[in-house]
């Protein structure tokens, strides 16, 4: 230590102390009334993916508050880059009864993503038994979940919260961390305010929070949406679920799997092209996909697995998404 002091004298050495963040998630202000309704202060914007990431069935609040008096600049490709300062906050939850919506519901986790001078960081808040405050965990943790389906079955789910570094694997764009969500292709369809529906792009760009908003922007379908186009509801579905890391930049970038919906059609999508370094993961199958077949293709082999050696996504899920596989298994029959 006295070395240390000798240094910072001599102004050889800068030291950082780590930052501080609230250990309560009321420590942030961002809602207001009882924790556990979420409900927003002025100056917190909720919203809404068209295409949300599948994460055990649980349902999601999402909201934004961005630094007073500072806005977004508007982008049509790529997550919008919020200025620092900005705080993200994504609450997990599921209903007691999805069928029956007044009947409760079961918080588990409210991730907060602030935008620190240093970059992103991940921030992972576990509720109490009791529903009324969510603690900072940084080690993240587990918690048994149950909970009746829209068929009325009983779903029991062992619920991951992840630990701070865990957020990396899937928020790491060039080895820094960035939102995943929060897109003009993913917002652009209506929302629910207190004054009504409207645009949320419309809105955020009416509120001042988003700047030289055009008149025609992207837009994702539902991949849940079975009226919807088939390659379309896979764009989305593979573009929220996988391209976070199957990118050019992402932490899978070695793979040569692009799965962004920009490179829908493309050899790197994945037809008849060979896995590098699968290892196991493979299944001893010789192609990501193969057309027409999908008890061929490596890629739902993996979706299909719960097995952590083989399973993707990797992170945010440990059960398999049952509606997510049937659509890729459905859209692998279909090419030729």
């Amino acid at each position: 230590m006295r070395y240390l002091g000798f240094l910072l004298l001599l102004g050889l050495f800068s030291y950082q102390p780590a930052p501080k963040f609230p250990t309560k998630l009321s420590d942030y202000g961002l809602f207001q009334g009882k924790l556990q309704d979420q409900i927003p202060v002025i100056g917190v914007t909720p919203y809404e993916l068209i295409s949300p990431l599948f994460s055990d069935y649980a349902h999601k609040l999402r909201f934004v508050q961005l630094p007073a008096g500072q806005s977004v600049a508007y982008n049509p490709d790529s997550v919008f880059q919020f200025p620092v300062g900005t705080r993200i906050a994504k609450t997990f939850y599921y209903p007691i009864d999805e069928r029956k919506p007044e009947s409760g519901r079961r918080i588990m986790e409210t991730r907060i993503l602030s935008h620190e001078a240093t970059g992103w960081v991940a921030l992972p808040y576990i509720w109490n038994e009791e529903q009324t405050e969510a603690y900072l965990e940084v080690a993240g943790g587990t918690s048994l979940v149950e909970f009746k389906n829209m068929q009325g079955k009983k779903q029991q789910v062992n619920y991951v919260v992840p630990n701070m570094n865990q957020c990396k694997g899937c928020h790491e764009r060039d080895g820094m961390m960035t939102p995943i969500g929060p897109s003009a292709r993913q917002m652009n369809a209506s929302m629910r305010y207190a004054h009504g529906e409207e645009n949320q792009l419309d809105y955020w760009s009416r509120t001042n929070q988003l700047t030289n908003v055009p008149g025609t922007r992207p837009k994702f379908v539902s991949y849940i949406d079975e009226g919807a186009p088939l390659n379309e509801r896979v764009k989305a579905y593979l573009d929220i679920n996988c391209a976070h890391c199957h990118n050019p930049k992402g932490p899978a970038k070695s793979s040569g799997l692009f799965l962004d919906y920009r490179y829908y059609g493309t050899t790197a999508y994945g037809i008849m092209k060979s896995p590098v370094a699968a290892g196991r993961g493979s299944g001893g199958l010789s192609y990501d996909i193969v057309a027409g077949k999908p008890a061929e293709s490596i890629l739902l082999y993996r979706m299909n697995s719960q097995d952590p050696g083989v399973m993707m996504p990797e992170m945010s899920r440990t059960i398999i998404h049952q509606e997510g596989v049937a659509l890729i298994r459905e859209w692998i029959k279909s090419i030729h």
